[in-house]
C-alpha cells in the first residue's frame, strides 16, 4: 500500500513558483481592470518587491501597460495605474449557428474589438463545409486583429447541441452526428494561413458560452445585475438552448450536457421534433415556432425576428398571440427548473432579448403561480433580458483569454 505520507505531486521550484505568482499578478490586475502594484499586492498576499519584479516581467512581455498616476486617499506618493495590455494576446470566438456565423476577437480586457457575422443558411449544408465557411470568416476577423496588433492565443468554437472532447455529438437542428468540429475546423483555418502556425481550437456548447458572456460582461460591470453568480440562461434560437451558472461556475453535468431545456417535453403528444422526441420546448418557443405562429416566414431568420418585433410592436393580434403563448410555455418549463434548482434569476437571451416585452409578461405569470418558493412574483425582476454586452462569440473568445491569463508563461512559450 502506497505511503499515505508520500507527496501527491512534485516539490514546486522556484521557476513553477514564479509562473503561479505572475499568474496571480495578472488575474488580479484583469479582475480589478485597473490596480496600482500596492494593491495587487494587498490582494495577492505578496510582498510589494515581488509583485514590482512580477509586474515589470509581465510589462516587458506585452501583458500589462501603466500609465498616469493614482491617488488612493492615504498617506504614501501615489502609485501608477496598471490595466492589461490593449495589444498582443487576444482571443478568438467562433459561433457556428444554423442560420449564421459571427466571430470575434477580444482583447485581454474582454473588450469586443474586432466582430463579422454572416447570415447563411447552414441546414443541409455538409459539416466540413459549414466548418470551412466559419474558417474563411476567422481568417478575414485575424487580419483585421492584426492591424489592431492583436494576436489571438486560439480559438474556441461555440457551437449548438451536445459537445464534448472537441466533437459535436448531437446537433439536431444542423442535422449533425458525431461531427469532429475542432479538427476540421481547424485544419480549414491552417489551410488558410500557410506558415502562420497552428491556433490551438477549443470548442464549448453555444449556450454555455453565451452564459459567460452573461457572467462575465453583464450590464453594469460592478453592478447589481454582475452580482447574480447563480442563474438560468435560455438562448433563444432556431433551436432553445439552456445553460446553469452556480456560485460563477457552469453546472456541465456528470457528461457535460446540462442545460439542454429546449428538448424538455411541454406535449406528449406534440409536434415531433428533430432529436426524435415530440412536443419539446423548442417546438413552442423556437425561433421557427415564434415566426410559424405570427404567419412569417418560420426560414426568414434574423429579419423574421425583426419583423416580428415590429408587428408586436404594432400591436398585429396574430403576432402578440404567438409570443404570449411562447412565453407561457418558456414560464411553464422554466418553473419546474426553478423549483428543482433554485437559482437567483432566470435570463433570457438570444431573440428571445428584443421579443421580452411581449415573452416576458406570460412567462413570469407562470413562475408566479408554479414556483412552490413564492419568491418569484410577476413583475419582481428576477426574470430578466440578457445584456447587450455579451454572446456566444464573446463568451468563447473569453475562454481563450481567460486561458492565457492563467498562464502567462506559457503564451509565451507558444508563440516564441
Amino acid at each position: 500500500m502506497k505511503n499515505t505520507l508520500d507527496p501527491l505531486e512534485p516539490k514546486a521550484d522556484k521557476a513553477t513558483v514564479r509562473r503561479h505568482n505572475l499568474s496571480l499578478v495578472l488575474r488580479a490586475v484583469h479582475d480589478e481592470g485597473e490596480a496600482t502594484r500596492a494593491a495587487v499586492a494587498a490582494r495577492v498576499g505578496l510582498t510589494r518587491a515581488a509583485v514590482s519584479s512580477l509586474v515589470e516581467q509581465l510589462l516587458a512581455g506585452g501583458f500589462l501597460t501603466e500609465s498616469g498616476k493614482t491617488f488612493s486617499g492615504h498617506a504614501g506618493r501615489p502609485g501608477t495605474a496598471l490595466r492589461v495590455a490593449r495589444t498582443g494576446p487576444a482571443g478568438l470566438g467562433v459561433e457556428v449557428n444554423v442560420d449564421y456565423v459571427s466571430v470575434c476577437v477580444v482583447d485581454l480586457a474582454g473588450t469586443d474589438r474586432v466582430r463579422l457575422t454572416e447570415h447563411l443558411d447552414n441546414r443541409e449544408v455538409p459539416p466540413g463545409e459549414v466548418l470551412a465557411r466559419a474558417a474563411r470568416i476567422a481568417a478575414r476577423t485575424l487580419e483585421s486583429a492584426a492591424e489592431q496588433e492583436l494576436y489571438p492565443a486560439g480559438v474556441r468554437l461555440a457551437l449548438p447541441g451536445l459537445v464534448s472532447g472537441g466533437t459535436v455529438r448531437q446537433a439536431p437542428n444542423l442535422d449533425w452526428s458525431r461531427v469532429a468540429a475542432e479538427d476540421l475546423f481547424g485544419r480549414a483555418l491552417g489551410a488558410l494561413r500557410p506558415g502562420l502556425g497552428a491556433l490551438p481550437v477549443g470548442s464549448e456548447n453555444e449556450a454555455n458560452a453565451a452564459a459567460l458572456a452573461e457572467l462575465w460582461f453583464g450590464d453594469g460591470a460592478a453592478a447589481e445585475r454582475t452580482r447574480v453568480r447563480s442563474f438560468l440562461y435560455l438562448s433563444g434560437e432556431i433551436g432553445v438552448g439552456g445553460a446553469l451558472v452556480v456560485d460563477g461556475e457552469l453546472l456541465r453535468g456528470a457528461h457535460g450536457f446540462a442545460g439542454e431545456i429546449g428538448h424538455v417535453v411541454v406535449d406528449a403528444e406534440g409536434p415531433e421534433c428533430r432529436c426524435g422526441s415530440r412536443g419539446c420546448l423548442e417546438q413552442y418557443a423556437g425561433q421557427a415556432a415564434l415566426l410559424r405562429g405570427a404567419g412569417i416566414d418560420e426560414d426568414a431568420g434574423g429579419p423574421g425576428v425583426a419583423e416580428l418585433e415590429r408587428r408586436a410592436g404594432a400591436g398585429d393580434a396574430r403576432a402578440v398571440t404567438a409570443l404570449e403563448r411562447a412565453g407561457r410555455m418558456l414560464g411553464l418549463v422554466v418553473s419546474g427548473a426553478v423549483n428543482l434548482l433554485d437559482p437567483e434569476a432566470v435570463v433570457l437571451g438570444g431573440v428571445f432579448r428584443p421579443l421580452m416585452p411581449w415573452l416576458g409578461p406570460a412567462a413570469d405569470g407562470e413562475l408566479s403561480r408554479r414556483v412552490v418558493s413564492g419568491l418569484w412574483p410577476a413583475g419582481g425582476g428576477r426574470l430578466r433580458a440578457s445584456s447587450s454586452s455579451g454572446d456566444a462569440a464573446r463568451g468563447a473568445a473569453a475562454l481563450v483569454v481567460r486561458d492565457v491569463v492563467a498562464d502567462p508563461v506559457g503564451y509565451a512559450e507558444r508563440v516564441g
